[in-house]
């Protein structure tokens, strides 16, 4: 296993205000992973971000429930990984396509974008749990 030099996790009510502390939670693990190229922070804060509010902007609590946001950015030496976590949403088995609209359509073009970013995402259904786990890998030095 690979050793993890650093870590963060998060958790809060889907809001907008969510990804605002999200923000704050990335600058704070850049702070500590300074030796990440800053090409892969870029990358690795747009695809988190962007999968981030996907959740506030699309998702639905089941009946009663409140809709939350968790995260987990882990730093390892070759690899940055996010578990970004929709909870407490009503369960659909079917995954967005990562196809992208069309030309005057104003979104839909957010998971294209996570995917051109990420060397892998895999998605995890636990009950009322949808993880996204997205992973990129970074060139280390030589």
């Amino acid at each position: 296993m690979t050793e993890v030099l650093a870590e963060r996790a998060y958790q809060a009510p889907a809001t907008p205000e969510a990804i605002d502390e999200l923000h704050t939670e990335l600058d704070r693990i850049w702070e500590v992973a300074s030796f990440v190229p800053e090409l892969d922070q870029m990358a690795f804060t747009t695809a988190v971000i962007e999968s981030a509010s996907n959740i506030v902007q699309h998702g639905v609590a089941v009946a009663g429930g409140e809709l939350r946001l968790g995260v987990t950015l882990t730093v390892m030496a070759s690899v940055l990984q996010a578990r970004i976590s929709e909870i407490g949403a009503v369960p659909s088995p079917e995954l967005p396509s990562a196809s992208l609209p069309d030309d005057d359509q104003e979104s839909g073009r957010g998971l294209a974008l996570i995917e051109a970013l990420m060397t892998t995402i895999t998605v995890e259904l636990r009950g009322e749990t949808k993880t996204w786990v997205l992973s990129r890998e970074i060139e280390t030095p030589a």
